[in-house]
């Protein structure tokens, strides 16, 4: 596997489709920065947090850094918060429903 450069569309389908963006490097032949086993499990569990690793050592803490960073961070804050609101709507809800 050879190393792979940034490209743009790497950096932007990252964003919003990880998985995607990391399978299509992967296929690719791209070194993802980590062991394969690492780099899978990675893919499976936190595919950001292996983009972040990714873009850290492309470029370091740079502005795409800090994108992925806060795309991370919004992703794992924001998206318990969302399903635990509308559990506890659903519950709420009278019986008759």
């Amino acid at each position: 596997m050879h190393r792979m450069h940034d490209p743009l569309w790497f950096l932007v389908l990252s964003l919003f489709l990880p998985r995607v963006a990391l399978f299509l490097g992967w296929f690719e032949g791209w070194y993802l920065g980590a062991p394969d086993l690492v780099a899978g499990v990675l893919w499976l569990l936190l595919p950001r947090l292996l983009v972040l690793i990714i873009v850290y050592s492309l470029q370091g803490v740079g502005l795409w850094f800090l994108v992925h960073l806060l795309a991370a961070l919004v992703t794992w804050t924001g998206s318990t918060g969302f399903y635990h609101r509308r559990r506890t709507r659903r519950q709420e809800l009278p019986a008759e429903y």
